[in-house]
């Protein structure tokens, strides 16, 4: 049997080493955190539950492996920022938020496989852009005075409510909706008899949370979380974190 010399070892170990660092690094990669863009620019009305909300979501991030970055910024909305996010959340977004080139990039990030997650005003978001409206799903019309109401939960395998009980009361601040897109997946009606809807009442399927696939990306809505008391109720942030999950692309 041939005897390592000195040098012959020292190269082996050395080989070994770089081996080493090689697979760590792979390893480091294959482990890197997914990211998403919070962005909560406000063109109209100020929500107070995004001054809440953001350090909530950060936590939650940092709970579940996900890197969160939060912005007011429309100026993030480059194709050279944005392609380091999974996934781009409006969180208590109104009014005109993009320009028109920055409106063309996100069209561009989502047809690339790009995510989406919107909640509550986001749906009070860009009525001049029709690529939009269906990406979220609808647009706000009207609401009634804060108050209890019965949410029916119609689909309980989603990642998003299979917390949920299947008759779920609480306290927020309902939307109408004046135009719902066509095949949307939903998750959760309100049910108007529970509350007093106000101007804008839709009857019996009146949506509020929903999933779809549109034009190249997984796209989620919740109309949940006006209050500032959303983000402490440990129900409402599971079904949250399970829309950024379905975003990300989790299946369960």
């Amino acid at each position: 049997m041939k005897t390592l010399t000195k040098n012959s070892l020292t190269k082996a170990l050395t080989l070994l080493s770089l081996i080493l660092i090689m697979f760590s690094a792979v390893s480091a990669s294959a482990k890197k955190n997914p990211k998403i863009l919070v962005f909560c620019k406000t063109a109209g009305f100020h929500h107070d539950a995004i001054e809440f909300g953001v350090p909530v979501l950060l936590k939650l991030g940092a709970e579940n492996n996900i890197d969160i970055d939060t912005t007011t910024n429309s100026e993030k909305f480059t194709a050279e920022n944005l392609k380091q996010y999974k996934a781009v959340m409006f969180f208590n977004t109104t009014g005109d938020v993009l320009n028109d080139t920055q409106q063309a990039v996100f069209e561009k990030y989502i047809q690339g496989g790009g995510n989406f997650i919107g909640v509550h005003s986001a749906t009070d978001t860009e009525y001049e852009w029709p690529w939009y409206g269906k990406l979220v799903g609808a647009y706000f019309v009207s609401h009634p005075h804060q108050q209890e109401a019965s949410l029916n939960v119609v689909n309980r395998n989603h990642i998003s409510t299979k917390h949920l009980p299947e008759v779920w009361k609480r306290k927020d601040e309902w939307y109408n909706f004046k135009w719902v897109a066509d095949g949307l997946n939903v998750l959760i009606y309100i049910d108007e008899n529970s509350y007093e809807p106000g101007n804008g009442k839709m009857g019996a399927k009146h949506p509020m949370a929903w999933y779809h696939e549109y034009d190249g990306g997984r796209a989620f809505y919740t109309e949940l979380g006006h209050t500032k008391e959303s983000y402490s109720d440990p129900l409402y942030l599971k079904h949250l974190l399970g829309g950024i999950k379905y975003a990300l692309g989790a299946k369960k």
